[in-house]
C-alpha cells in the first residue's frame, strides 16, 4: 500500500509523528468503513514498531479503534472537551489553531484538573491546497505562538526545505509536513533532509 509505505519511509528518514487524514470522510463512516479502520490500525502498529506516534484527524473513536496515541480536531470539528470525554486521559489531543485569540483560548488543562489540549498546530503558514479555503496566516503567528502558547506547537501549511527556515526563524520548533515528503520520489531522504534542518525538534507526516 502506497500510504503505508510512504509512512514507514518517512519515519526511517527522521519522522517522529504521523498523521492519518481524511476531510471527506465523517466519523461515522470512519469507524465503519472496510478500508479506513484496517488502515488505521495498521500505521498504529508500524509507529509502534518505529517508536513514533500515531495520530487520527478528526475522529476521536476511530483513534480508539486503531490503538492511536491521540487525535488531532479543528477549530470547526468535535469540541475538543466532547474528543477529551470519548479518549480519556491517555490519549494526546491536538487542535487547529490560525488567529492569535484561538492560541490564546487554548487551554492545557480542564476545569477538573484533568488534561485538555496537549499540543496546537499553527497556520497554515502558506496556502496548501490540503486546506482549501483557509488563507495563509504567514509567520508572524507562528512568532505569536512561539511567545504565548500554552502548550507545545507544530508550525504546518506548505512547509519544504526550502521555507522551512522562515519558521524556524520565527521561533517554531516543530513542524508538520506533508507533500514535501509523500510526493517526493524519495520520501526517507526528503524526511531526512527535513529532520537536518529541524534537528533536535520532531518532524510530524500527515495525510
Amino acid at each position: 500500500m502506497r500510504l503505508e509505505r510512504i509512512a514507514r519511509e518517512a519515519l526511517h528518514g527522521g519522522a517522529d509523528i504521523v498523521q492519518l487524514r481524511e476531510k471527506h470522510i465523517d466519523d461515522t463512516t470512519l469507524l465503519h468503513d472496510s478500508e479506513f479502520l484496517p488502515l488505521a490500525r495498521e500505521l498504529a502498529q508500524l509507529c509502534a514498531q518505529e517508536g513514533a506516534l500515531f495520530i487520527v484527524n478528526d475522529s476521536p473513536q476511530l483513534a480508539l479503534e486503531a490503538g492511536a496515541d491521540g487525535v488531532h480536531v479543528g477549530q470547526n470539528d468535535m469540541p475538543v472537551a466532547e474528543a477529551r470525554a470519548i479518549v480519556g486521559p491517555e490519549l494526546l489531543i491536538g487542535l487547529s489553531t490560525h488567529a492569535r485569540e484561538e492560541i490564546d483560548a487554548v487551554r492545557a488543562i480542564a476545569g477538573d484538573g484533568s488534561p485538555l489540549v496537549d499540543y496546537i498546530g499553527v497556520g497554515p503558514v502558506h496556502e496548501t491546497p490540503t486546506k482549501p479555503g483557509r488563507p495563509a496566516v504567514g509567520t508572524d503567528l507562528v512568532a505569536y505562538a512561539a511567545g504565548h502558547a500554552s502548550v507545545p506547537f507544530f508550525a504546518i501549511g506548505g512547509l519544504d526545505a526550502s521555507n522551512l527556515h522562515e519558521v524556524l526563524d520565527a521561533g517554531a520548533t516543530r513542524v508538520v509536513i506533508l507533500r514535501a515528503i509523500a510526493a517526493a520520489e524519495d520520501p526517507a531522504r526528503a524526511a531526512r533532509e527535513l529532520r537536518v534542518k529541524l534537528d533536535p525538534s520532531p518532524v510530524a507526516t500527515g495525510r
